[in-house]
């Protein structure tokens, strides 16, 4: 009857396991933003969203990572702007500590779920004086 019980149990337990990637997801929509200098052409670039080329104002679908995502955006009339797309470690994480284990966490490691990216972000771009 215990084996029975704890069998049972260590199914549900890898039910659970890489909460995040199930209850997440291993991409996420962010917004981007040129204030002031809008339809600029951004190039997002990082190890787990490859190149993007992107036209600003945008909402974009990325797969998550755990690296920060480079971001420069031109426009005619305006200097290059620069910047970074955070990426940190989702609360979720914690639950596969407690529920999941190791495993869990290295399910949602592996996916990128447990990891989210800054959800709003804005680069600046300065108009150059006198040009047309």
């Amino acid at each position: 009857m215990y084996f029975v019980k704890g069998f049972c149990l260590v199914i549900l337990l890898g039910l659970v396991v890489g909460c995040a990637t199930i209850v997440k997801g291993t991409s996420q929509t962010i917004s981007l933003d040129t204030p002031g200098a809008p339809g600029a052409q951004c190039i997002l670039t990082s190890s787990s969203v490859g190149t993007k080329k992107v036209t600003t104002p945008v909402n974009i679908s990325l797969e998550k990572g755990s690296d920060n995502i480079t971001v420069v955006c031109t426009k005619h009339c305006y200097q290059q702007g620069r910047g970074v797309i955070s990426s940190n470690i989702e609360g979720m994480a914690a639950g596969n500590v407690i529920l999941g284990g190791p495993i869990g966490l290295g399910i949602d490691a592996a996916t990128g779920a447990m990891n989210k990216y800054t959800t709003n972000n804005q680069i600046m771009m300065a108009k150059i004086p006198g040009c047309h």
